[in-house]
């Protein structure tokens, strides 16, 4: 309005003039135009009115966004400070105060080195005077004193700023970061304490290793003291028996005890360093292809001087189709050898040990060694592959380690084949192993087909019931094979897979399925489905025996189609009785719970 005014009145001024310069003073201007130009004088007033009422809003926002600002700047979460170009606290928000531990008005033209702790008053003035040179952002975390003299670690990020009046201030933002550095400090103490158990583990394997060198290299060493005069014991023995002349009866009673004590004692220092190699994992295999025939036919010439000394008879059943197996050619003689020297041992005179040889998996060939002699009770099979343990056999004329067994065991398994034995008091053992076939030779199924262990006397009136065990755990395996050897009614297959079992599976059709759950190539649960989806394996009840312990699991078995879920550790009671539902429900096909509300046997 007042610009409206001003502007009329400038325009009345100019027209005064003009008048009063017209000659006799006479009208230059029409009505018209007169009219015209207070018309236009209006619509500028107007829209300067308009201006000024648009410039009132403007104002009114600016007020408001400004208040808006400063509530925010006070109320902000982090600490907001202006400092001279010296470090003087010049305007601050509540945050700041807050953390500082003062008030906005006690604040001003204080240092801000003041709230620093003193340790780290240097890392702040190197931060400022960096900022001040680059005139870039920085940031630093150091540690801040509240008004109390407690102490807190902060974020200090700062930057150069210019008022309106050209002064160069700093424009501080502060954020407490106390707990992520505690976090820092308990994560930094952590890693520490991680590195220093690896160092410790580090240095125990170190002990470790440097303990097993100490034990390979004073096993050699001991091996080549008693090797030495072992030497001469058993050359100059010799000697004596072929010289001339010949001993008399007595010398040679004497020469006989001297060389059977020093070849034993030779095979004890053998037995006992391949012992030490294995467990030491140091151990080294050439596997080969090796034809299996031959081999059986280096060992028949070498234990049968100790066969006919014995008085047993020898005979290799079905080992001479030509095989090859997947080994190390001299330790499968050697194991070879140690089982047929103690099937000729442990028999009677007059007895007899066979060996066999049949595929007893797609890709696998079992060799068998079967005596006739007195057999083992179930206690001694539980014992039967620890070191250095005779069986009660100490006492016996017939020398022995009780390392030969365990050797044979831990070659067995270093080849990737599998060991067992069945026995039954009065009737004889069999030994047996199973090794890998290699590609130069696969039986077909045209042979004799799959064939499982080798079978203990079957019981008069009861057919023999097949069981397989899909288990990749050696321990487990041999665990089952011992339960099972219990049974004289059941023979046992074996796969280290899942893959594996199911081919056995179809090929063999055994009454019952063990089945492990965590196998090296498909889950347990994947096998079963394949078998169930079989129509050939279809009926075969497949026990789940897996580690997955928690009710869930066994549900998620059950549901599965598991004609029940055992849980390891094994209970032999519970293994059997679970066995003894399986052979009923596999001929008559009853027994097989529901998959409601079902639970493994000795589950809660």
């Amino acid at each position: 309005m007042i610009a409206g005014q001003g502007l009329r009145e400038q325009a009345e001024a100019v027209f005064l003039e003009e008048s009063a310069l017209a000659p006799g003073g006479r009208e230059i201007l029409s009505l018209e135009d007169t009219e015209r130009l207070l018309h236009e004088l209006r619509v500028h007033q107007i829209e300067l009115e308009m201006q000024n009422e648009e410039l009132r809003q403007a104002q009114a926002l600016l007020d408001t966004e400004r208040a808006r600002y400063f509530d925010l700047y006070d109320l902000a979460p982090v600490g907001y400070c202006t400092l001279s170009e010296t470090g003087l606290i010049l305007q601050s928000n509540l945050a700041a105060a807050t953390l500082l531990g003062s008030t906005r008005a006690g604040l001003v033209m204080q240092p801000i080195s003041r709230f620093i702790l003193k340790a780290d008053q240097d890392i702040y003035y190197l931060h400022r005077r960096t900022v001040v040179e680059n005139g870039e952002p920085q940031a630093c975390e150091l540690r801040l004193m509240r008004g109390d003299g407690t102490a807190f670690w902060a974020h200090l990020a700062s930057a150069v700023a210019q008022e309106a009046d050209g002064t160069v201030v700093l424009r501080v933002v502060l954020s407490d970061v106390t707990q992520r550095k505690l976090a820092e400090a308990e994560r930094a103490m952590f890693d520490q304490t991680l590195q220093d158990q690896n160092a410790e583990l580090k240095r125990l394997r170190l002990a470790a290793e440097t303990a097993n060198l100490a034990k390979s290299e004073f096993l050699s060493s001991m091996s080549h003291e008693l090797r030495t005069p072992l030497s001469a014991i058993l050359g100059f023995a010799q000697l004596i028996e072929t010289g001339t002349p010949k001993p008399t009866p007595s010398q040679q009673r004497s020469i006989d005890q001297i060389l059977k004590a020093g070849w034993h004692l030779l095979g004890l220092i053998n037995e006992v360093l391949d012992l030490a190699m294995i467990e030491s994992g140091k151990l080294l295999l050439a596997m080969e292809p090796i034809s299996l025939p031959e081999v059986i036919a280096e060992c028949q010439d070498m234990v049968k001087p100790q066969a006919e000394q014995n008085e047993v008879s020898l005979s290799f059943a079905g080992c001479a189709d030509p095989c090859f197996v997947l080994a190390d050619r001299k330790r499968l003689k050697q194991i070879l050898i140690n089982l047929l020297a103690n099937a000729i041992k442990y028999n009677k005179a007059g007895g007899a040990v066979t060996m066999d040889c049949n595929p007893s998996q797609l890709d696998a060939m079992r060799i068998s060694v079967r005596d006739t002699g007195a057999g083992l009770a179930a206690e001694q099979l539980a014992q039967l592959f620890q070191p250095f343990n005779r069986l009660g056999q100490e006492a016996a004329s017939d020398e022995g380690t009780g390392i030969g067994l365990v050797v044979c065991k831990r070659l067995v398994e270093a080849m990737g084949g599998v060991i067992g034995v069945e026995s039954a008091v009065g009737k004889g053992s069999v030994f047996w192993i199973e090794l890998p076939l290699t590609a130069e030779d696969r039986p077909g199924a045209s042979r004799a087909g799959l064939v499982a262990v080798a079978q203990a006397p079957e019981p008069v009136g009861e057919p023999l019931r097949t069981l397989l065990y899909v288990e990749d755990n050696t321990a487990n395996l041999m665990l089952v094979e011992e339960i099972v050897a219990r049974r004289v009614d059941v023979r046992l297959l074996t796969a280290r897979d899942g893959r594996r079992g199911i081919d056995i599976a179809c090929a063999s059709q055994p009454d019952v399925i063990l089945m492990d759950i965590g196998l090296p190539d498909i889950s347990g649960v994947e096998a079963l489905q394949i078998l169930a989806e079989n129509p050939a394996t279809a009926h075969i009840p497949v026990i789940a025996i897996s580690a997955n312990a928690i009710p869930r699991d066994i549900e998620k078995g059950l549901e599965a189609g598991f004609f029940r879920y055992l849980t390891k550790p094994i209970r032999v009671n519970e293994l059997l009785e679970t066995l003894d539902l399986a052979l009923q429900f596999a001929r008559t096909g009853a027994g097989k719970p529901a998959v409601d509300g079902a639970t493994a046997p000795g589950q809660p």
